[in-house]
């Protein structure tokens, strides 16, 4: 009978350019290995959670409900600036949130990218509900390490363990030794652990590739950066079981015992700010779609309309998403205080109470559209109302949310990076040592849609060999790289703003961009959690469209807006015909 084992230092490819494996192919491997947990421990970041989360609900969902899953822990790598490396684990949701806000801090002191991280920092964060596994490097001085540990154990108390990381190195046998030597005189107790960075041993070459890249030097010329083997990979409880006492083993589980929280438990709250005193969110919501109702149709509303309101109504506060629309109200109503142009666009104009909110211009008393393609009780989606501001005046926007929120309570969603063959291409050539004309040359002959790159012919024509194992190498190089993230950068306009501290349910860190912060889950991850964004746009036709307008009203001496503008103008039809 082979021990329980739990995996609780491993990276995934959303550590950029050191893990070689994506989040769901860890989860894969560790439930094929009968793991009883894997914790995910990206290095200041928890971008890649959510899809190791999806993952394991995945799993659960094939295998049925009387198959108790692989638990999903969530954690984080640190390197502090003296050298300290420490992985945190959230035991609940308040330790997650305290690892939200130690990734918080530390992104937000350094430029995008990069993270600046102090032990005064984790000494004034609170992290009394993480569990922290101190990873000492191979070589260090006993009486610094002695101090080091001293501190930690002031920092973390109870809740720190030495990670004893076994990867067939010449000194494993001394280094054991003095991890247990270190223990005693700490009295820390030690566990097992991997220091994973890919699921099988296979992805070495491409570990050793994104560590090149990372360098930005060739592999030949990379030397004692790359690792000495291919152990870095989740390894069979079998032979975990020849390399660990029985003891180390047991505390992974022990230790994973003790975590206990998952994605599932986050709730997301809107801004309360919203609604004034005396009112409920769906009574203030009505009362605004009432007053615009009165705007539109000053005598009075056709019944068609009247109807429509009443049934979203009755459905946005049945599943509970009347803040939402009050949150987009207050945004377009600041937009068109300043003289701001904006639309809604998408399915949101498939709404009533959008029209009546001034959110689109789109008349429900004119169309026949369904509002359940909006929002539907079947489909239990979120709804996503896009709108389009002003491409020269969309900044205003994005800085009154900002002001209005602050910081801690908003932030745009990410965009994650990904490599395409073209990048592909480049990077890895590049890490071959390829001539970069060659590089240039291979890079240019693919196109994103490719499915079949470089096969022989293509290659011959360029005036390679296909038989070059250099080459055949680039091939299944890039092949596995394809896909992988790169970086994290801003979406277009996707907000994040909540009731509290944002920094509490998902980091935040500065972007390439004076003046915006970005938080580290992309649309598809917020929407797989059920959280909610809003979507500030930038148009530059509404800019022409604006200015327009105001060259018609001066010239005619009346206000045109946009609702003012003849429908079905055949005028315009012609126009569009004869361009």
């Amino acid at each position: 009978m082979l021990p329980d084992y739990a995996e609780l230092h491993c990276l995934s490819n959303y550590t950029f350019l050191r893990g070689a494996s994506h989040p769901e192919e860890l989860v894969e491997r560790a439930a094929q290995l009968g793991y009883s947990a894997l914790a995910i421990t990206d290095e200041c970041s928890v971008s890649g959670v959510v899809r190791a989360h999806m993952k394991i609900k995945e799993r659960s969902t094939e295998k049925g409900v009387d198959t108790a899953p692989m638990r999903l822990i969530i954690g984080s790598e640190f390197r502090l600036t003296d050298g300290v490396t420490l992985v945190l684990l959230a035991m609940n949701r308040d330790g997650y949130g305290q690892l939200c806000e130690l990734i918080t801090t530390a992104r937000r002191a350094a430029d995008k990218g990069t993270y600046h991280l102090r032990r005064a920092d984790l000494t004034f964060s609170g992290l009394d509900h993480c569990i922290g596994l101190w990873c000492p490097p191979p070589r260090f001085d006993y009486g610094e390490l002695l101090e080091a540990g001293d501190w930690m154990k002031q920092c973390l108390a109870d809740r720190l363990w030495i990670a004893v990381e076994l990867l067939m190195r010449h000194d494993d046998a001394t280094r054991l030794r003095q991890l247990q030597t270190l223990s005693h005189r700490l009295n820390v107790p030690l566990c097992a652990s991997g220091d994973v960075h890919m699921h099988r041993r296979h992805r070495r070459a491409l570990q050793d590739t994104l560590t090149a890249i990372r360098l930005n030097q060739p592999l030949h010329q990379v030397g004692y950066a790359l690792y000495a083997n291919g152990e870095r990979h989740l390894r069979s409880r079998h032979r975990l079981t020849r390399m660990y006492a029985p003891e180390l083993l047991a505390a992974t589980c022990d230790i994973a015992a003790r975590c206990c929280f998952s994605l599932d438990e986050l709730r997301y709250e809107y801004p309360r700010e919203l609604v004034p005193e005396g009112y409920s969110a769906i009574d203030w919501l009505r009362r605004l779609t009432e007053q615009g109702m009165r705007r539109r149709w000053p005598y009075g509303a056709p019944q068609k309309v009247r109807t429509l309101v009443e049934h979203e109504l009755e459905l946005v506060a049945e599943l509970h998403y009347e803040s939402y629309f009050l949150t987009v109200y207050d945004i377009v109503a600041f937009a068109r205080e300043q003289g701001i142009l904006c639309q809604g666009r998408g399915s949101a104009a498939n709404s009533a109470i959008c029209y009546c909110l001034g959110i689109t211009e789109v008349d429900p008393a004119r169309m026949n559209l369904l509002f359940e393609r909006f929002i539907s009780r079947e489909r239990n989606e979120p709804p996503d109302i896009d709108v389009d501001f002003e491409h020269e005046r969309r900044e205003e926007v994005i800085q009154y949310i900002y002001r209005k929120y602050g910081r801690d309570r908003a932030a745009l969603a990410a965009t994650i990076i990904t490599y395409k063959p073209r990048s592909a291409i480049r990077d890895v050539g590049k890490a071959l040592g390829l001539d970069l004309d060659q590089v240039d040359r291979l890079a240019k002959s693919v196109y994103w849609w490719d499915r079949d790159f470089l096969q022989k012919r293509a290659v011959e024509t360029l005036g390679f060999s296909a038989d070059n194992e250099k080459l055949k190498l680039l091939v299944a190089l890039v092949s596995e790289l394809i896909g992988f993230p790169r970086h994290l950068s801003q979406h277009v306009g996707g907000f994040v703003i909540s009731a509290g501290r944002l920094s509490r349910l998902v980091p935040i860190e500065n972007a390439a961009m004076p003046e915006r912060t970005v938080i580290q889950w992309e649309k598809d991850d917020l929407e797989a959690l059920g959280l909610l964004k809003v979507d500030v746009l930038g148009l530059g036709m509404l800019t022409a469209i604006r200015k327009a307008l105001s060259y018609i009203s001066t010239q005619t001496g009346s206000n045109m807006v946009m609702a003012d503008v003849p429908a079905e103008d055949p005028a315009v039809y012609r126009m569009l015909r004869k361009a």
